[in-house]
């Protein structure tokens, strides 16, 4: 007698869902390495805060552009893509060299800005290739482990990247980084996924912008999980910014920020794990409004004035948290026509993750004019409520679902 592998090892046993899960985990280390040391740099170079602070939106700016630049994946085929988009940041970091002085700072934010933008499509390419490696009932399975991977780089490569910055600085940094990618493209040069050539384009880029951000809108299945995740994390982006009150209200310095991160990464590492059979018990909707529900109370909790109610807020949030966007993703993947789905996701990534920089900067006006214990509260009721809207009448839109797929026009 026979026995079916678990989703996970199905996973794992699959050649090109391998590929992808260790040319994430290359990459991953390489971005989440420079993420911290391009802040220091720019701190050692002109002791601002404010123009270390740039380097993380130079990043996440081009995100602001993702239907546009998520067209790409629609317009040719996606391995080659992935490819060409893991070299030109290879190519670009190098160029890092050349910063040792303020003065040359713009091309340290013209390459983070450059950098950024590869990854939307890089992003885009990767998350519609998937569908053509996975199977469709696999697809929660490998984003969770997705999300495993991501969460776990994010406790890892920032404390190697400022090993390595303090030792050697920040160009050996930029050259690791660069040598991650170098190894991705390979890695997704292995992949053995059959493409055929996309259609030519009849219509301007613009139209065909639109048509993937119309058909996310018209969907009933897809707009109001990504309607939660972006509201989700423009509230939880106004709580980031609240974190250093949280720990002066603890009576600590501010390096303890660094334990809540931890405890809040090791929470996404499990719930990244656990998410495929979560999504085959729940359903999308009920899973990430469980875990919108689960981080509302986390969120709320955090005004009380106590370590282990906090760290254990912080592992709730890290658990929760994932649940939407694992969803949303998950979602998108499978519910959107394959002609379709770079423009979709890149669209989805943008509504999903840009009110996060708006909620980060909302918080840090808010804290210097409010205490933060009932900022804390109010945004825990906003979750909820969010939570809530999500769990209205979803079996209204599961029925309608289909009928928007097949009124989809993909050409």
């Amino acid at each position: 007698m026979t026995t079916t592998p678990r989703p996970l090892i199905r996973v794992l046993r699959n050649r090109d869902a391998t590929l992808f899960l260790t040319a994430l985990v290359v990459s991953g280390f390489g971005t989440s390495a420079l993420w911290l040391a391009s802040g220091v740099w720019v701190k050692d170079l002109t002791g601002s805060n404010g123009l270390a602070a740039l380097c993380m939106f130079a990043l996440w700016a081009p995100t602001l552009f993702g239907p546009a630049l998520g067209t790409l994946a629609d317009r040719t085929r996606r391995k080659p893509l992935l490819i060409a988009f893991n070299l030109l940041p290879a190519a670009l970091l190098p160029a890092l060299l050349a910063v040792d002085s303020t003065g040359r700072l713009w091309l340290l934010f013209a390459v983070l800005f450059l950098y950024g933008a590869a990854s939307v499509v890089d992003s885009a390419a990767e998350s519609a290739l998937v569908t053509a490696a996975v199977p469709a009932e696999l697809l929660g399975d490998f984003n969770g482990l997705r999300t495993t991977i991501r969460e776990g780089m994010k406790l890892l490569a920032p404390l190697a990247g400022a090993g390595l910055y303090a030792a050697c600085g920040g160009p050996s940094v930029a050259l690791l980084d660069a040598a991650t990618f170098l190894c991705a493209a390979g890695l997704y040069a292995c992949v053995r996924v059959r493409e055929e050539r996309p259609e030519p384009a009849t219509r301007a880029w613009r139209a065909q912008t639109a048509e993937g951000a119309r058909f996310l809108w018209r969907h009933p299945g897809l707009r109001p999980l990504v309607l939660a995740g972006g509201a989700t994390m423009l509230f939880t982006g106004v709580c980031g910014a609240l974190i250093y009150a949280v720990v002066a209200g603890l009576g600590h310095s501010p390096a303890y920020t660094g334990t809540f991160y931890a405890v809040q990464g090791a929470g996404s590492v499990v719930v990244g794990l656990a998410s495929g059979p979560a999504l085959r018990r729940l359903g999308e909707r009920r899973f990430a409004a469980y875990g919108i529900a689960l981080t509302a109370v986390a969120v709320a909790a955090r005004a009380v004035p106590s370590d282990a109610v906090a760290l254990a807020c912080g592992l709730a949030s890290g658990v929760g948290l994932p649940c939407v966007l694992i969803a949303a993703l998950t979602a998108v993947q499978r519910g959107t026509p394959d002609a379709l789905l770079g423009r979709v996701g890149a669209c989805a990534d943008t509504l999903v993750l840009a009110p996060n920089v708006l909620g980060l900067a909302l918080g840090a006006g808010l804290v210097e004019l409010i205490d933060y214990r009932p900022l804390l509260l109010i945004l825990g009721v906003a979750l909820l409520a969010t939570a809530a809207l999500l769990l209205q009448s979803p079996a209204s839109a599961e029925r309608t679902a289909s009928r928007s797929r097949s009124d989809a026009n993909p050409a």
